[in-house]
């Protein structure tokens, strides 16, 4: 059961965020930017508490002179601290999407307009502390990488993000929160290895994909003929070929791939579990884009005609994530 304290903190949290308005670019001024001081920078104002107590006590003028220059040194650094982030442009580069197990980058440019270089400046994702540092050179911009990994496939908010500085001497922690708009697409991941694609479907009008059910291995196969292009050739039987020290290889002959074509659908996976489903679906997407068939996919509610190439496979892909 939830303490008095911890409800507290988490309804602080969500009050916060209200007032982040999400947005892909954040130029940082003093009403989003926080300063407390660091650990060493509470150490430091006790040092100076008991220097003065014992400059007054012992009426040292030295003491007073070592107490208030390292004073007024700690405000100057206070000053510059703030100042580092003050100013300062955020802005992130649109996401890519990417397979399920694996960890998003994100693409965080920071812009300066200021005449000097902005030192000891780290993004990273709010709670993590895999900082990315980097300078912000005069009148310049520099790019920094943070990643976090989703924990499902589907179409994802990106979290929130923290940019912070402690220069120059550590006893202030200045930091500003930031709340993207961009959302990222999570594929599911693959089945690994890769389960042979399933038979092809006759077509009517005899267009479309064909492969023998089992090994994967493509029927309507011929010599190669020099020109032919990379994706017809059967890559399977030439590693065969050259294992047995010959160096024949063989293409797909494009007049007897013409009678069936290739549907990808959750019922042919033979499995029951619908995240098990899209990871195979997942598979035998890219295996079919990896050897240049042109295949459509079917899912409840949804139909991807036959087509082959980049565009297909994204359609695919995203239809599968979102699925």
């Amino acid at each position: 059961m939830r303490g008095p304290l911890s409800f507290l903190r988490q309804r602080w949290q969500q009050w916060w965020l209200a007032r982040l308005q999400p947005t892909d670019t954040l130029t940082l001024t003093q009403r989003n930017v926080y300063i407390l001081p660091t650990g060493p920078g509470w150490m430091l104002a006790l040092t100076l508490l008991v220097l003065l107590v014992a400059s007054i006590n012992y009426q040292l003028n030295l003491g007073y002179l070592l107490t208030f220059l390292l004073a007024g040194s700690a405000v100057v650094g206070m000053h510059l601290c703030h100042g580092t982030l003050r100013g300062l442009t955020l802005h992130l580069q649109p996401p890519e999407a990417h397979f399920l197990g694996q960890s998003a980058v994100l693409d965080v440019q920071l812009s300066s307009e200021r005449r000097s270089t902005r030192f000891g400046i780290a993004v990273a994702v709010h709670g993590s502390q895999q900082w990315a540092w980097t300078d912000v050179p005069a009148q310049g911009s520099s790019k920094v990488q943070v990643a976090f990994a989703p924990s499902h496939r589907g179409l994802h908010s990106l979290p929130l993000l923290t940019a912070e500085t402690r220069f120059p001497l550590g006893t202030f922690r200045v930091w500003a929160l930031w709340r993207p708009a961009a959302q990222v697409l999570v594929y599911p991941a693959p089945e690994v290895p890769t389960p042979p694609l399933p038979p092809g479907e006759p077509h009517a009008s005899g267009i479309g994909s064909t492969h023998s059910q089992g090994m994967g291995d493509f029927e309507g196969v011929r010599a190669y003929r020099r020109g032919d292009p990379q994706q017809l050739i059967v890559w399977k039987k030439a590693a065969q070929a050259l294992a047995s020290g010959s160096d024949n290889l063989v293409s797909r002959d494009s007049l007897q791939m013409q009678r069936h074509e290739l549907w990808l659908t959750p019922e042919r996976t033979g499995l029951s579990n619908p995240e098990a489903r899209l990871s195979r679906l997942t598979a035998w997407v890219l295996q079919a884009d990896r050897l240049g068939l042109d295949y459509g996919l079917r899912l409840p509610g949804l139909e991807i005609a036959p087509g082959s190439g980049a565009a297909q496979r994204q359609r695919c892909l995203q239809a599968l994530a979102l699925a």
